[in-house]
């Protein structure tokens, strides 16, 4: 009889701590959160538009059981950032010195400044209001450290990436307290020209 109930003690133990590990979809957090998604297989930049494994119901569910506090911080997030354009969509024609191409993105994850990934709160909706968070990028067409095409070869000049500092809202599936903080990514700019000595 005591052999049973010892067996029965421990079987509530395990039910009941089971209650406290969140559920996550399948597949979804197997790796640790800031370890390389898949989303970044075979792509070259530091972060995704398209994201297969986007932790939605997660986030959703977060935002849901935070909504205010969480929307505390997003409203104080888009007031301080003054490269967020939200709501741009559209891109007008401009001439460079060195060619480039502009795009508003909405990354669904980032690598931020410490070189970890990051799911980033974005097309993520809470009693009816849509997270979202669009950032402006321009990059390079042409090779890094090449010559600027518009200015004149009796100049030394060399075109170069530009980057800028962006925060995004995003999500920590393991902070069980409040799984929402701001992080610092740097995102492409403009492609500047820096143009040197004059050879005669």
């Amino acid at each position: 009889m005591t052999f049973k109930l010892l067996i029965l003690t421990a079987l509530v133990a395990v039910t009941a701590a089971n209650k406290y590990v969140p559920a996550y979809k399948p597949g979804y957090p197997a790796a640790k959160y800031d370890d390389v998604p898949l989303c970044a297989k075979n792509n070259p930049k530091p972060w995704c538009l398209d994201d297969a494994d986007y932790p939605l119901y997660d986030v959703q569910k977060a935002l849901n059981q935070h909504y205010q506090e969480v929307l505390a911080l997003y409203k104080d997030l888009k007031a301080i950032t003054p490269n967020s354009v939200d709501g741009l969509k559209d891109l007008s024609e401009e001439t460079y010195l060195c060619p480039s191409s502009t795009a508003y993105v909405q990354p669904m994850r980032a690598v931020n400044v410490d070189g970890k990934w990051r799911v980033i709160v974005n097309k993520v909706e809470s009693y009816n209001y849509q997270f979202t968070q669009t950032a402006r990028i321009e990059e390079c067409d042409i090779e890094i450290g090449s010559s600027c095409p518009l200015v004149p070869t009796c100049y030394d000049s060399k075109c170069v990436q530009k980057n800028v500092f962006h925060r995004f809202l995003v999500f920590d599936p393991y902070d069980y307290y409040f799984p929402f903080a701001i992080e610092n990514f740097q995102l492409p700019a403009s492609c500047g020209c820096v143009v040197g000595a004059f050879f005669p």
